[in-house]
């Protein structure tokens, strides 16, 4: 089966944050204030999955005031913060939204996003992720984490299931 295929019938996308939705970078002021670089292509994203019935839920192992604020403007579906097995995620998300995992798509980039990538229908990454994330996701972005890829995948979803 070509593994683009398997995005088809996706109802959920899940997303890590650091170099998925962001380039990876730690932004610090001179005062110590932490900064996230979002692109803006990335929200259109969220806001174009919304509108075709697929919601996005952030799962990340940190917890921020820019991760919440950003989810909030963009109209997240749900945050998960301080989640240190993302895989655990996944049943939870079934059982609220009456899905199975294989209608459950999740981009992430690093190997605390393995196992949770192994266990949805349909997995991708960034260009940049590590090479063991790029192994054995289904779809390797032509975008970078921070650059577009989040984009590139909602596209790619949409364009599956309309």
């Amino acid at each position: 089966m070509n593994k683009v295929k398997k995005a088809k019938n996706i109802k959920i996308l899940l997303t890590d944050v650091d170099g998925v939705l962001t380039d990876g970078g730690m932004y610090y002021t001179i005062k110590g204030d932490q900064m996230k670089k979002f692109h803006t292509r990335d929200g259109m994203g969220v806001t174009l999955l919304r509108k075709n019935e697929i919601p996005t839920i952030i799962v990340t192992k940190e917890k921020t005031i820019m991760v919440k604020k950003w989810a909030k403007k963009m109209k997240i579906e749900q945050l998960y913060e301080s989640i240190q097995n993302k895989e655990e995620v996944l049943e939870e998300v079934c059982k609220k939204y009456k899905i199975n995992s294989d209608q459950v798509a999740y981009i992430g980039d690093d190997i605390n996003d393995i196992g949770l990538l192994k266990k949805v229908g349909f997995s991708a990454s960034p260009k940049d992720a590590i090479n063991q994330v790029q192994k054995i996701v289904d779809y390797v972005c032509g975008k970078k984490g921070g650059e577009g890829a989040f984009r590139e995948v909602a596209d790619l979803l949409i364009q599956n299931n309309s």
